[in-house]
């Protein structure tokens, strides 16, 4: 075990910090024994985001997540439900995710090996304009897509969850992260969960996970 990561079961011990035009600011630092990837305010990957998407991967079953063909990953930053789609849950599908900062994707690759996950593509990429674009199924959709700690206003809008179900499969399932802080956000997550209810048939609601974190996985089966 090296110094640094030695140490930052003490305290957290930053090794790389570099601008981003999307988030301002990336930091990949040892934080008890692990690498994880921050923004400014909020974690990015392989720290509490990733216990937050495990919560919901749980929700929607190993065995149906382990036999799943065909992922969408909106929001990739450093590649942590990436890893634990692998690792965890035995997937081995393909997997695309979608980026729009191309600064995360570069320390994803140098820091945390996404860049050698085999049948994975990398696309970099405004989500809004990938799924109104692409026509591909997928049997299961992953929407993690945060500027810092700010959710962009499209992701709650009818047009991108019709998108959203035009590219689900039959049996397919979205898992659609957001944080929940401000009354606004309280207020905003209120009318997406009463729009999203009239475009499918299944919503399932999982509030303050990990504290401030709430997931809906939607299906139409």
């Amino acid at each position: 075990m090296n110094f640094k990561r030695l140490l930052s079961y003490i305290f957290p011990v930053t090794i790389h910090n570099t601008h981003s035009e999307i988030n301002k600011n990336l930091e990949v630092t040892w934080n008890n024994g692990r690498l994880v990837l921050d923004s400014k305010n909020t974690n990015f990957s392989f720290g509490s985001l990733q216990r937050v998407m495990r919560i919901g991967l749980n929700q929607i079953g190993k065995t149906k997540i382990k036999n799943i063909e065909n992922t969408l990953i909106l929001g990739v930053a450093g590649g942590s439900v990436i890893k634990t789609l692998r690792d965890e849950y035995l997937n081995s599908g393909k997997i695309t995710g979608v980026e729009l900062d191309e600064k995360s994707i570069e320390l994803a690759n140098n820091y945390f090996g996404l860049n050698q996950i085999t049948n994975l593509e990398i696309i970099i990429d405004d989500a809004s304009e990938f799924v109104k674009n692409n026509s591909v199924k997928y049997d299961l959709v992953i929407i993690d897509i945060f500027q810092d700690n700010i959710m962009p206003d499209f992701l709650f809008t009818i047009d991108f969850m019709e998108n959203i179900r035009r590219l689900l499969n039959k049996e397919g399932v979205v898992l659609f992260n957001s944080i929940v802080v401000l009354s606004s956000e309280h207020e905003r997550n209120h009318n997406f969960e009463k729009m999203i209810r009239t475009k499918f048939t299944s919503v399932i609601k999982l509030s303050r996970v990990e504290g401030d974190n709430e997931l809906f996985i939607l299906s139409n089966d």
